[in-house]
């Protein structure tokens, strides 16, 4: 079985004892936090057990699982890997969320500019990417974990826009 963000953990593991690396996890807000339609458990979940994993959930104050939404297909689920779990309660990473509307942002980024179609998962990093890069010295150097290929989201991607194609 795979959980969720295995890609992302894939490339933290590397960097998990050099503390001059920042580890950010980036969750999807979905259509916000505030709302309920999203998918981040580590941002707004609280630890529980999912498929036999103890790890961060989204759930209700009885422990049932609760709904979730993402614009990413790959992103739209209610609990995320325990090693991501215990990378949040050591601190060795921080997690935010980016909504539907700022990832599709992220896809036309890298498009726009690379020429590169993005999956909708990568593309909620890409957005947050660009805008932390805006609050770093010229010197710094940001690496994205670009997983996937964005061609399987072009339907999804062009009804989110109001696109034919």
């Amino acid at each position: 079985m795979r959980r969720r963000g295995s890609n992302a953990i894939g490339l933290f593991h590397p960097f998990y004892r050099d503390r001059e690396v920042q580890l950010v996890g980036v969750e999807a807000a979905g259509r916000g936090l505030e709302t309920g339609q999203h998918a981040a458990s580590l941002v707004a979940g609280r630890p529980g057990v999912l498929h036999g994993a103890y790890s961060y959930l989204l759930q209700d104050e009885h422990g049932q699982v609760l709904g979730t939404h993402s614009i990413s297909a790959g992103l739209d689920y209610p609990g995320v890997g325990p090693e991501h779990a215990y990378f949040k309660e050591t601190g060795r990473a921080r997690y935010v969320a980016v909504g539907d509307a700022e990832a599709l942002e992220g896809f036309r980024l890298l498009a726009e500019t690379e020429g590169i179609l993005p999956a909708l998962e990568p593309a909620h990093a890409i957005y947050y990417a660009a805008q932390l890069a805006g609050q770093l010295p010229p010197e710094a150097i940001v690496l994205v974990c670009l997983s996937g290929r964005g061609d399987k989201d072009l339907a999804v991607v062009a009804e989110a826009l109001g696109v034919r194609i």
